[in-house]
């Protein structure tokens, strides 16, 4: 494996962490632990920023006018990162979501 496809797996690999750990907040706010979600959601944001510097130093290089072969697995892994950020932001709004039902149904 070239140096290049080991980045990209790197993308791909801390794309995934993120997005199993945002799923992973949803499931623990779906059955009412909302420090385990936090907890997720901290770690999932752990892990797309450390995607999101790979990614950055790949833009920076390329700024600096090294070329990056855009191969259909470094497109993969872009939009592997970049639903997987989308899927943290929305796992962040529903983790809201069931602690303010959570909280709702207890003053009932």
């Amino acid at each position: 494996m070239n140096n290049m496809e080991n980045v990209v797996f790197q993308i791909i690999l801390h794309g995934g962490n993120g997005r199993s750990a945002a799923m992973e907040a949803i499931q623990a706010a779906k059955q009412a632990d909302f420090e385990e979600a936090k907890f997720k959601l901290t770690e999932s944001a752990k892990a797309l920023n450390e995607a999101h510097h790979i990614q950055t130093s790949l833009i920076q290089g390329e700024i600096k006018g090294e070329k990056t072969e855009a191969t259909l697995l470094l497109i993969h892994a872009q939009d592997h990162l970049m639903n997987a950020m989308t899927l943290k932001d929305l796992a962040a709004e529903m983790v809201d979501l069931y602690h303010r039902i959570h909280v709702s149904e207890r003053k009932t």
